[in-house]
């Protein structure tokens, strides 16, 4: 077709497949007469990342307020139902490879770390097909009457507002891991690290634990302990 139009005096231009991939940011340069095509680096820039933190302290400080009626019925719900603490505080990995303590309403028993071993052989990952390295218990005894339902519409998730607020979370982002769970992430999966840690994300919209994660190495067998 090329040849055919040579003749007729016309521009002709050609509309590369990299459209389909390569967005409006791309810089286009020649390195001795030959012509790339440089792709932007995959990060927030500055700007980005302080809209990013502007946006979660306009919704998190009115949705703290908000729902702090909520926070402190939920609260005695808790103490009434089984003995312990309130919130349930975890190690877990952050932005730049620093920790930090999550917070999340209680929904276990408080000696259910002490007890995994008791229900590991009910882990649902344990059938063929799965990931051993996820632990998903369908009616987990360890958890609380209350429990149940804090998890079954996530309001357990709630008391990570004031991650949110202390700037160790956004409320978009990776879910964080809990260590014994982050050792597994190599490679390029550990780009997640480039962001903060979000209340949401891709994974819990797509489907939670129902789904196999794709964060683990290929070659790592071990199998992570329960989260709460």
């Amino acid at each position: 077709m090329v040849r055919s139009l040579e003749d007729l005096n016309v521009q002709i231009d050609i509309v590369p497949r990299l459209f389909e991939f390569v967005g409006p940011g791309v810089e286009i340069h020649t390195v001795g007469g030959l012509p790339l095509i440089g792709l932007p680096p995959l990060r927030l820039s500055r700007s980005s990342r302080l809209l990013k933190r502007t946006t979660d302290l306009a919704l998190t400080l009115p949705a703290l307020v908000v729902l702090a009626p909520v926070f402190a019925l939920l609260a005695l719900l808790i103490k009434l139902d089984s003995p312990g603490p309130v919130l349930f505080r975890q190690v877990r990995m952050g932005a730049a490879g620093r920790t930090f303590r999550i917070f999340k309403f209680r929904s276990m028993y408080v000696d259910a770390e002490e007890r995994k071993h008791e229900v590991a052989h009910l882990n649902r990952h344990l059938a063929p097909g799965g990931d051993p390295r996820m632990f998903k218990i369908v009616g987990d005894p360890r958890v609380t009457r209350v429990g149940r339902r804090l998890r079954r519409f996530s309001l357990d998730e709630l008391p990570q507002l004031l991650n949110v607020l202390a700037g160790q979370m956004s409320l978009v982002g990776p879910r964080p891991l809990i260590l014994d769970e982050d050792q597994h992430v190599e490679r390029w999966a550990r780009q997640r690290m480039n962001l903060k840690p979000g209340v949401t994300g891709l994974w819990q919209v797509l489907g939670r634990s129902e789904i196999r994660s794709p964060r683990w190495s290929a070659s790592t067998t071990s199998t992570s302990p329960a989260g709460r």
